[in-house]
């Protein structure tokens, strides 16, 4: 198909419900990079978004579009079940989508130079270079980098070499004396380099990057053949690996596998190339050549190649003493001196909220389990962690502490699985139990199950998260941690972690969601009853915050809701496969997405009008892959004092007038405007006043019920950061405590 044509079938027409997958996470992506040019977005900080575009990016191109790379070189192609875009017509609106974003990322950049330049961190033009400033770093570059230069020549007795993913090179068309051909040189800039040299004079700062004085320098490197062209590039390969292939034979080694297939994903195919502008021709074609590339995945750029260059700038405004360049300084929250979180989850239910609230007392909960003599084993799902991780220390004292310890480790988090192979022999070694879960499910809940036994009575401390056991990403993405210690909770998760070690799915569940075949089902029923309200004249209403939306089911019935006349109100953060407002299909939807300071990471799903909503958290997005292909685990919380923190936190960023964009019929989005008189509504910031008092504290009269001092606070908090879709909220709280 045509590459117009291709893009025609971008997001189909405006009457159309759907948006091609690929597609909706470029938008999303296009949105991260937005924040790199916003004016409310300080200057450090915009540095990070750009180098958060980029990285993205990368990870884009080695998942996703290597993926379908794959898929085209299959006899059969499924077309995609919502667009019905075939892998190759999908990878030409990709292309075309990416160039686009590659002109407004270019200009991006050089905004944040300008305003680099404005401050006194001068980039060094290298093609306006004076006298002194070129013998200057000539100098440096003869001392500090060309001896450890690596240059190669390509000709018909040296072979083209295999060329590292994500590392940039240095490419020029050679020219020896006497020779009839022109030979292929080839210098690789590897990670030994410091990226970014920053020389300090008269008060201000200038820097190069160093692919950049390579690149003018390069005539010194190949001595006497004279450079006709030169260009720097960078490969992107595919890393869309599969464990399936190995997975076959059950008497091999379940991590031997895994360590080889990553060896492989370092030699898959190329899916990209990015090069300098005003790259030759001849140079662009030779690379495409041997690197079997077409045309359309190249991408030339006056932005630097690897855009992580922006953490390094941003980390040197932060050594200058530029408070007002960077977001104020957030801390999370602890809790007060001497709060014990066992003791008050044995009280009332708690919910911890990452990255206001600190991770801490749940490490502190696990290090005082591997200790306590009443704990019989600690159980848990582990997909990502940390690398010096607290969380594995805390497990290996409890299993030298005599405990069980079971430790379900999935090996396929992708990009974590060199980590996750190092932390599962560590707590094999410390006599843990390792399970590695299903061959054609990843485990991807976050569960912890501690058993105690106390007067010859079992008691459970259960715990179900949004997000993973990972205490650097706690302080960086916003997740709910959910605490009980309700027997019938705790012989649920008992149940599904002996499903998980024998290989069983879970197929029924009273408090919780489990996916594939309990978590989806329910989900629909439950948008099923507020139809069936609205067809009975009852109140209803539907409000799903998430990160990801593909599933097709869980599309239509939100366009059968929708068209029933029931208010769906959704907030996701990235990929969205559905259009709002599109008539006669989802004119009550609306949409919004909200990427600020921290990654929007949990998961609430409400179901009905307030006071009587149904409200559950979960580790598991709308995305196939999570509601059909994945283990996930969520909880209905029956807390009448979470449910109202959750209420809250929901009205909060539908409100938010600072962070968030709304969806319009098309599928594009447009940055939510304050009205003149209306109040400024950061919900990520505003958070930290409203979870100021929110620790439990000791003497709590009941597990589910606010205590008379929490409810007025958490109403003047809510009544100073929001402004509309509020309602008489707190009279219904009073109404539904009443009622308990």
């Amino acid at each position: 198909m045509p590459e117009e044509g291709a893009a025609n079938m971008e997001n189909g027409s405006q009457g159309d419900l759907f948006v091609n997958r690929e597609l909706s996470w470029l938008e999303f992506n296009r949105r991260v990079l937005a924040l790199a040019h916003e004016k409310e977005v300080p200057l450090g900080e915009q540095l990070k978004f750009a180098a958060i575009y980029g990285s993205n990016l990368d990870e884009f191109f080695m998942v996703r579009v290597g993926s379908l790379y794959d898929r085209t070189l299959l006899k059969k192609t499924a077309k995609e079940n919502k667009t019905g875009m075939t892998p190759a017509q999908q990878l030409d609106a990709i292309m075309l989508k990416v160039a686009e974003l590659q002109q407004h990322c270019d200009k991006v950049v050089e905004r944040l130079y300008e305003k680099l330049r404005a401050l006194g961190y001068q980039k060094i033009d290298f093609s306006k270079l004076g006298k002194k400033q070129e013998h200057f770093w000539k100098t440096y570059f003869l001392h500090e980098i060309f001896p450890l230069l690596s240059p190669q020549i390509i000709d018909r007795r040296h072979p083209f070499p295999f060329l590292r993913n994500q590392e940039m090179y240095l490419g020029a068309m050679l020219k020896a004396k006497g020779a009839s051909q022109p030979s292929f040189g080839l210098i690789p800039i590897s990670n030994q380099f410091q990226r970014i040299v920053f020389v300090p004079r008269d008060g201000k700062v200038t820097f190069v990057l160093v692919e950049e004085l390579i690149e003018h320098f390069a005539g010194i490197v190949f001595g006497k053949n004279v450079i006709q062209a030169k260009c720097l590039f960078r490969i992107t390969r595919n890393a869309d690996i599969t464990a399936d292939e190995g997975m076959f034979d059950h008497d091999v080694d379940y991590r031997a596998v895994m360590s080889e297939l990553l060896k492989k994903r370092r030699k898959l195919a190329a899916v990209r190339l990015q090069t300098s502008l005003h790259a030759s021709e001849e140079i662009v074609s030779f690379l495409c050549e041997k690197l079997f590339l077409p045309g359309k995945q190249v991408f030339a750029q006056s932005a630097p190649l690897d855009l992580s260059v922006g953490f390094k700038l941003s980390a040197k405004l932060a050594q200058g003493n530029h408070p007002d360049l960077f977001y104020p300084v957030r801390r999370p929250m602890l809790p007060p001196a001497g709060f014990h979180l066992a003791r008050a989850v044995e009280k009332q239910d708690v919910l911890l909220s990452y990255p206001y609230q600190s991770m801490r007392p749940f490490i502190q909960m696990l290090n005082e389990a591997a200790c306590d003599p009443d704990v019989l084993s600690i159980k848990m799902t582990l997909y990502r962690v940390a690398h010096e991780s607290k969380i594995i220390e805390a497990l290996i004292s409890a299993a030298e502490n005599g405990k069980e310890v079971v430790a379900v480790v999935e090996l396929r988090a992708r990009f974590d699985e060199q980590n996750n192979i190092d932390f599962s022999k560590q707590l094999e070694e410390a006599g843990c139990t390792v399970i590695y879960g299903f061959e054609a499910y990843k485990i991807h809940s976050k569960l912890t199950l501690i058993t105690k036994k106390k007067k010859g009575r079992f008691q459970y401390i259960s715990q179900i998260g949004t997000g993973n056991y990972n205490e650097k990403t706690s302080e960086q993405y916003t997740d709910l941690s959910f605490l009980t210690s309700d027997p019938a909770i705790g012989a649920e998760l008992a149940a599904i972690f002996h499903n998980l070690a024998i290989e069983r799915l879970t197929e029924k569940a009273d408090s919780l969601l489990v996916a594939p075949l309990c978590f989806k089902s329910v989900l629909l029923q439950e948008m099923d009853r507020e139809i069936q309200a609205k067809k009975e004249g009852r109140p209803a209403q539907i409000i799903l915050k998430c990160n990801s939306v593909s599933d097709r089911e869980i599309i239509e019935k939100i366009s059968q809701a929708s068209c029933a006349g029931v208010p769906v109100q959704m907030i996701v953060r990235g990929i969205c496969c559905i259009k709002a407002g599109v008539p006669g299909k989802t004119e009550n939807v609306t949409i919004r997405s909200i990427v600020g300071r921290y990654l929007e990471h949990e998961r609430v799903y409400a179901f009905g009008s307030w006071p009587d909503t149904r409200v559950y958290i979960a580790s598991g997005d709308f995305l196939t892959r999570n509601t059909e292909r994945r283990v996930e685990v969520g909880v209905r919380i029956r807390s009448a004092k979470i449910r109202c923190e959750l209420w809250e936190m929901l009205q909060m960023q539908l409100n938010d007038n600072v962070n968030a964009k709304e969806m319009m019929a098309d599928g594009s989005y447009q940055k939510v405007r304050r009205q003149n008189d209306e109040a400024r509504v950061d919900s990520q910031a505003d958070m930290y006043r409203v979870l100021q008092n929110a620790w439990p504290r000791t003497g709590v009269p009941s597990r589910n019920q606010p205590t008379k001092k929490t409810l007025p606070q958490r109403k003047t908090a809510f009544r100073r950061t929001t402004t509309r879709h509020s309602g008489d909220l707190f009279s219904s709280i009073l109404h539904l405590l009443k009622k308990k």
